[in-house]
């Protein structure tokens, strides 16, 4: 199926999804709905927003192509992450003080590939950290390779103002260097979303929205990424910088007004 995609320029999909899609929603619009999910929160971007979520109590792990406009790194100090946003609050905001993106992401190519996806993940770190009682950070899955019911949290295009919960969802393919794809909904302002999975009696973070399109159904398909590799790396970059120890997946700092082009986008029907 992503071979229909692969080598496709995603452009901001505007569409409207089914009506069977958006029932699969659920609106997380009161603080005690919000509860147990403070960590996952709404990026304020010059221009836009994505969804982020905290990995711990100073990092937000979210989409790379969500800190990139108009061929430039957007400044760090421009983006704010807030916590469990919904209607006009959050449980807590922060500025960005540095990002992490990996080697092999170029969101300059004019064209999206597998590979692409799988490198489009960042880490922004906050100028001040959370306190657990404000979010407590989610993990990483032990082991992504497992399982096929997820669940996604997300902002999105028509819905910026709360957080909305897919609870029930699913991997729908594995492929070859990490790309994964899942049948949740998802639109403009879902990349950088985490998708979960349970193990045993906790929830932790599978993959991250990437891309998306619409399937012949009418339904959305979403694609994202295996994570743990590429995010060791990039917390190494963050912690060490330049002196930073050998890991596997590559990682580079991003300078505030660095030139770069392009980006993942959603695709028209």
């Amino acid at each position: 199926m992503i071979a229909r995609y692969a080598g496709l320029l995603f452009a901001l999909w505007a569409g409207s999804l089914s009506a069977q899609n958006e029932d699969r929603l659920t609106s997380l619009e009161w603080r005690g709905d919000i509860l147990g999910w403070e960590a996952v929160g709404r990026l304020d971007l010059p221009g836009g927003f994505c969804t982020g979520v905290l990995i711990s109590s100073d990092t937000v792990l979210t989409a790379a192509h969500c800190l990139f406009r108009n061929g430039q790194a957007i400044d760090p100090a421009q983006v704010v992450f807030r916590a469990g946003y919904a209607n006009g609050t959050a449980v807590a905001e922060r500025r960005g003080d540095r990002v992490a993106v990996p080697d092999a992401y170029r969101p300059g190519d004019a064209t999206l590939t597998a590979e692409a996806i799988t490198q489009d993940v960042a880490l922004l770190r906050l100028d001040v950290p959370l306190s657990i009682a404000e979010a407590d950070p989610f993990r990483l899955a032990d082991d992504p390779e497992t399982g096929t019911a997820v669940s996604v949290l997300s902002y999105g295009q028509g819905r910026a103002e709360a957080l909305s919960r897919e609870a029930a969802c699913a991997v729908t393919g594995r492929y070859q260097g990490g790309l994964m794809s899942f049948d949740c909904n998802v639109t403009f302002g879902s990349s950088g979303a985490p998708v979960f999975i349970r193990q045993g009696t906790r929830v932790r973070i599978l993959s991250l929205v990437s891309a998306g399109a619409r399937s012949e159904g009418g339904g959305s398909i979403a694609y994202g990424m295996t994570l743990p590799d590429t995010v060791a790396a990039l917390r190494a970059e963050l912690r060490y910088g330049g002196a930073k120890p050998q890991v596997n997946g590559g990682a580079r700092r991003v300078q505030a007004g660095e030139r770069m082009q392009g980006g993942a986008r959603f695709l028209r029907p």
